[in-house]
């Protein structure tokens, strides 16, 4: 019966830990940005479609529950519901991916900051999906990609 050293074992531990680190850090990036688009954007077209769904509802919703300050509560519902329907559909395309996450990511700090503070841990995981979002793009698979490879190629 062969056994092997311990500072071998210690080598393969290291080298089978190298080259899962190695394979999850060659994911590429549209893969990962592509279901963050997907999420935040199927939150956002919910809550639209639900305003939509009701629109006395939503009215009452903003005046008696809300209480968005300065607007009134009919213009801050038009205001939110036109966010909510087009912003997820740009997402979705990676269309002006990175101004459709900074206008959801200035109203998701709204949304904390004035209507549910207390719902900090929902509001971070959209944020922090969001940054990604605004500071990486939406990857290759978007038309945002399609769109700067021709100018790119314009420019040449």
């Amino acid at each position: 019966m062969t056994t092997l050293a311990p500072s071998s074992d210690g080598r393969n531990a290291e080298t089978l830990i190298a080259s899962a680190l190695s394979r999850l850090e060659s994911v590429p990036y549209w893969l990962l940005a592509l279901p963050l688009r997907l999420a935040v954007a199927t939150v956002f077209w919910n809550s639209g479609t639900t305003k939509l769904a009701n629109w006395a509802t939503t009215i009452e919703l903003f005046t008696e529950e809300y209480k968005v300050p300065v607007l009134p509560p009919e213009i801050a519902a038009y205001m939110a519901a036109s966010i909510e329907l087009t912003t997820p559909v740009l997402l979705v395309l990676g269309l002006l991916t990175r101004p459709a996450a900074l206008v959801l990511l200035g109203m998701t700090a709204f949304i904390e900051i004035f209507v549910y503070p207390q719902a900090w841990p929902t509001h971070i995981q959209w944020a922090a999906m969001l940054l990604v979002l605004l500071c990486r793009g939406p990857g290759t698979l978007s038309i945002d990609h399609l769109v700067r490879r021709r100018f790119d190629a314009a420019a040449r």
